[in-house]
């Protein structure tokens, strides 16, 4: 059971599709999974690094729905940006801030405690981060996700390593 998960988490961060996930999401199907069948992987090269990441349902880089769970580490920062679908996040564990808009304000974001939701519609900017202690989000939407930075200096992927 954990096989096509991996396969997904792989595709989403490293931008490469699989014939078995294709196969997988043309049928519905039931998921049933537990946490300790989760597969934790290294996140998506479009966030900063630090983060893993667990794909529950879909493939975020394809049309059609995805569920995914995001450990994000203690202060860590997400610059402004923005999606090209309408995002969900749930925080299942700690405590995550979120804030709108075109620059990274601490001041002006929310904090969001364990059971906070939040929806991102399209093209939303949005700004997030945590204190001192880690979190764990829940995101779901409809793919293909995306992450596009309001100031391309910010975008992870073009910095150099």
């Amino acid at each position: 059971m954990k096989v096509p998960y991996l396969i997904a988490a792989a595709a989403f961060c490293f931008g490469m599709s699989s014939p078995l996930m294709a196969a997988e999401t043309d049928k519905p199907e039931h998921i049933v999974i537990t946490p300790d069948e989760f597969v934790w992987v290294d996140g998506p090269a479009g966030l900063p690094s630090g983060t893993k990441v667990a794909i529950l349902e879909g493939d975020p880089s394809k049309a059609g729905p995805f569920t995914l769970r995001l450990k994000v580490p203690a202060n860590y920062k997400i610059q402004p940006h923005w999606h090209p679908a309408i995002e969900h996040v749930t925080v299942l564990d700690g405590i995550f801030h979120m804030g709108m808009g075109d620059k990274f304000d601490e001041s002006l974001g929310k904090i969001l405690p364990v059971g906070s939701f939040a929806v991102m519609p399209i093209k939303s900017h949005h700004y997030a981060w945590t204190g001192n202690e880690a979190a764990t989000i829940q995101l779901h939407g409809v793919g293909p996700w995306g992450i596009t930075y309001v100031n391309p200096s910010d975008d992870p992927r073009k910095q150099k390593k």
